[in-house]
């Protein structure tokens, strides 16, 4: 029977459909444009590019710009690339330009649709990031459509991994910027650590496009971005934390495999308790009492380490160190550590050299990085099943653009067996199958161990590793030779180059995983990656040309073999628990139309399937009388499995939002830290704000020691005197003060405001203005640094904590509110008291000409979660660390009288002659 919401879409249309038909009447404008445009000479198509800017100029909107911007792009692809945009990118572009997600399936076209919007959007001339999941894709996209940029006068940039500040300073300069998550999220950290607004790389966040948009916002936005450095070593605490777990029986905790949890239980935290007790690190009677906050931190970090994370699946020991593998992926990833001592715990569990924590700097999750931006855009193949987060989170809608062909893909239902070794088995028998037709197979599975698994059996079934450099001839009959290539390349150069080569006929590839590859699996072999890769070096000419004809010529050849075949076959190893990347690996097939097929070989013993009560399932399959070796297949499973990964896929949900719910309360007191550092170093001076510091520190000072409506003698001028001689530097008679019949707080504040300001005036006076407005301003932005660095460090101890408040029937997200709200108002307090304090006894110190060099401690900026995609970020250079070293100023007049260096300005050559600037030498911070 017909639903009636079925019934309904048939008659009026889906949502999405009536969506995709308002944008229809544009798509035919822009083709009423195509013969007039084609008409245009390249420098009359180039010109419109000034001609759209003074229409923005005169008050016309973007919108009204939309037609005849596309159509000049189409051209301009057309001329440039030898693309020509479908009706259907059309579509993709203005979904973009309105700020929303296209979702388009694999092969249509998503990098050159990007084109559109870009283009439309960097006209009135703000910049447009365009972000990529890895450095190589983004350093592809952008030297391959900045010919279309640059034939309509815009300048395109590329941000990745290891640019100097000058080089990313000229590429944020651009029209057009490519870069990835993780580069523009730590340049945003790391320009709010800089010291002069000069410094600073970025200019501003009005539009960006993210592809893959679901594989950055929502698989990657589970943890945050964040910039540490090392702390003191305390290993030996991690190493004695780690001798208790061994203790520890399945009784002492409750594990949580579906929510990733594990805790100890009543009797667990008793037997600790009596365990520590002894050996001398308890403190108080109870292991809750707030004196040992810490201990029962590492306590829980080292039972996750023995209890939820598994060596060779979550990480591997190599070389002496944990290196974490990313789960989607399965690839290794060095240099990336987790975060609040587990990678410490992990290191005490596997008795390697425990690391030094880190102290974080700087963080933000890209939830808040990305909503930052004016207008924000995304595209990706899979972004239906995550609909509600988008638009939950960033306002974001979600738009499926139909294909340019229909999808000829045929999807069969799930195979499930009863154990892992009869799906295995299986799926070894239908790749020899695929063999022998010589129809080209992928392979998804969802780790490298288990990539590992599939490929030692297939060993064993007679099949042979290769690399695909030598591609098949369908000729001499090599298609049927047992061969296959495991795809965990470290590089991502050389992983596009076999992703594209895998739908050569016969070709067998192993993946761990397929979102954002970027690289389309074309059947027979991908024709300009060839090119590249057997003719790079060789000169243009009739000989290269001659090769290039050939090669294209057997690229087509393969293509029809292939597709004779039956196009590609992909072959799920188990379910994946996002429904995304499910899909993900199923559209690599079918593209542009051709045909394809998919299955997924399931087990009992999945982990999905055994989470989600495969126990049950189990015992009535051999009621049935399921033999070994023999499958179960039903659409009702599937339904059933879709189920259970919506059931993940809410929790995942749930977590990212809960994440964003803290992380939101610590966004708007980082903005106005970040907003008030922006605003400091662009003003010329600060001696107001300076000053009203000072003032405000003395009315602290006088309500403290001096009681509202309270008699003289009811004062506590000893403590007056001496809070005076620590934060002011003035050894003044406050106690004889008092004895002065009819005194007053007010007259003592105002005595007490007047000495410290001509104290002040005094140090100007040998300084010199110019002088001490430069070490106020350098003053007052490294104590706001080091105060927020601490601030961050107590609102993170505060978090792991405030979940206990729950337990007395109080909101635990209301507690962190006000919690931060008073560390926050904390932290201004301590930074007016610590910045006149310092200013109040700076001095002018005598060194050597050549400063000895600074000790450079080793910036770490890194996403510290298994689940964060492509992330390819490594140790972040030693610059991070300029300027982050707390401390006086100091300068030395040794090769020129004091007035010399107090005339200098900060740019200018230092008068001790080195020939360094000022800045760098004498005037430099330490």
């Amino acid at each position: 029977m017909v639903g009636l919401g079925t019934l309904a879409r048939k008659i009026f249309g889906s949502a999405n459909d009536r969506r995709v038909k308002a944008y229809r009447p544009q798509v035919a404008a822009i083709n009423a444009l195509e013969e007039e445009t084609k008409a245009l000479s390249d420098e009359a198509l180039r010109g419109r590019t000034a001609e759209f800017r003074e229409r923005l100029a005169s008050g016309e909107k973007l919108e009204d710009l939309l037609v005849p911007a596309f159509a000049t792009v189409r051209e301009a692809a057309r001329r440039t690339l030898g693309q020509r945009h479908y009706d259907v990118q059309l579509i993709g572009g203005m979904v973009l330009n309105e700020g929303g997600i296209a979702e388009m399936k694999t092969g249509e076209g998503k990098t050159l649709v990007a084109t559109l919007s870009v283009y439309l959007n960097a006209l009135p001339g703000k910049g447009v990031h365009v972000v990529t999941v890895n450095d190589y894709l983004a350093r592809r996209d952008a030297e391959l459509m900045s010919r279309i940029y640059g034939f309509l006068g815009l300048t395109t940039g590329v941000i990745v991994h290891g640019l100097s500040d000058e080089e990313r300073r000229a590429a944020y300069a651009c029209d057009v910027v490519y870069a990835t998550n993780n580069e523009l999220g730590f340049d945003y950290l790391r320009d709010n650590m800089k010291y002069e607004r000069g410094q600073m790389v970025q200019r501003g966040h009005a539009y960006a496009i993210v592809d893959e948009v679901d594989s950055i916002l929502v698989d990657e936005a589970r943890t945050p971005l964040i910039i540490s450095g090392p702390v003191e070593d305390r290993s030996d605490l991690y190493t004695t934390i780690d001798r208790f777990i061994p203790a520890v029986t399945p009784a002492d905790f409750d594990l949580d495999e579906k929510q990733r949890s594990v805790s100890f239980t009543e009797e667990g935290t008793e037997k600790l308790e009596n365990l520590l007790a002894a050996a001398g690190l308890l403190k108080g009677a109870s292991l809750y009492d707030i004196e040992n906050v810490s201990i029962v931190h590492h306590l829980n970090q080292a039972l996750r380490a023995h209890k939820l994370f598994q060596r060779d699946k979550d990480y591997i020991v190599k070389d002496g160190e944990v290196v974490i593998i990313d789960e989607f992926t399965g690839r290794m990833m060095p240099g990336r550590r987790y975060s609040e001592g587990l990678h410490q715990a992990l290191e005490a569990k596997e008795r390697v050299k425990i690391q030094p924590e880190n102290q974080t700097f700087a963080s933000i999750t890209f939830q808040n990085y990305f909503r930052m931006y004016g207008k924000l855009a995304g595209m990706t193949g899979t972004a239906a099943t995550e609909a509600d987060e988008f638009m939950d989170i960033y306002g974001l809608e979600v738009v499926e653009i139909p294909t340019n062909v229909a999808v000829a893909r045929i999807d069969d239902d799930d195979e499930v067996y009863r154990t892992v070794q009869e799906k295995y088995n299986a799926i070894v028998e239908t790749i020899r199958e695929a063999k022998t037709r010589s129809q080209p197979v992928l392979v998804g599975t969802t780790s490298i161990e288990k990539s590992e698994m599939l490929a030692t059996m297939l060993t064993r079934a007679g099949f042979r590793q290769a690399d695909f450099n030598v591609l098949f001839d369908g000729d001499e009959g090599s298609t049927t030779e047992l061969v296959f290539q495991v795809l965990n390349a470290r590089y991502h150069e050389q992983e596009a180059y076999i992703i594209s080569q895998a739908g050569v006929p016969g070709a067998v590839t192993i993946a761990t995983n397929m979102a954002g590859r970027g690289t389309d699996i074309q059947l027979g072999g991908n024709a300009d990656m060839r090119i590249e890769r057997e003719l790079g070096a060789m000169p243009a000419g009739p000989e290269r040309a001659a090769a290039e004809a050939k090669i294209r010529e057997d690229i087509a050849r393969l293509k029809r073999k292939a597709l004779e075949a039956g196009g590609l076959f992909v072959i799920g190893t188990e379910r994946h628990e996002s429904r995304r990347i499910d899909n993900q690996l199923r559209g690599r097939s079918g593209r542009q139309g051709d045909p394809g097929h998919s299955r997924f070989y399931l087990s009992l013993q999945d982990d999905l399937m055994r989470i989600f009560g495969s126990d049950r399932m189990d015992g009535m399959l051999q009621k049935l009388g399921l033999k070994e070796g023999e499958s179960i297949v039903h659409p009702w499973i599937n339904k059933a499995l879709e189920k259970a990964q919506q059931k993940v896929e809410a929790r995942n949900f749930d977590i990212r939002k809960n994440l964003l719910k803290y992380d939101d309360v610590m966004n708007d007191q980082r903005k106005v830290i970040f907003e008030q550092r922006i605003e400091l170093m662009t003003e010329e001076s600060v001696e107001d704000t300076v000053r009203d510091m000072r003032h405000d520190v003395v009315a602290e000072m006088v309500a403290r020691f001096i009681p509202e409506n309270a008699y003289a003698e009811q004062w506590d001028t000893a403590g007056l005197a001496a809070a005076v001689r620590e934060q002011l530097n003035l050894d003044l008679p406050v106690e004889d003060w008092a004895k002065e019949e009819g005194i007053a707080d007010e007259e003592m504040r105002e005595r007490l405001t007047n000495a410290a300001d001509e104290a002040y005036a005094e140090r100007e006076t040998r300084f010199s203005s110019e002088l001490l407005r430069h070490i106020e301003k350098a003053v007052l932005l490294q104590t706001l640094d080091h105060l927020w660095r601490e601030h961050l460090a107590a609102l993170d101890a505060l978090r792991s904590v405030i979940g206990f408040r729950g337990y007395a029937q109080r909101d635990p997200l209301q507690e962190y509110r006000t919690e931060a709200f008073t560390l926050f108002e904390a932290l201004l307090n301590n930074l007016r008291q610590a910045v006149t304090t310092q200013l109040m006894r700076v001095e002018l110190a005598e060194r050597p000409a050549e400063p000895e060099p600074l000790d450079e401690r080793m910036i770490q900026a890194h996403h510290i979660d298994p689940l964060t995609g492509e992330d390819e970020m490594a140790l972040a250079d030693a610059a991070v660390a300029r300027g982050e070293a707390a401390g006086r100023f100091s300068a030395t007049p040794v090769a020129a009288d004091a007035a010399a260096f107090a005339r200098a300005g900060r740019n200018d050559p230092c008068p001790c002659g080195s020939g360094k600037k000022f800045k760098h030498c004498h005037g430099a911070l330490v």
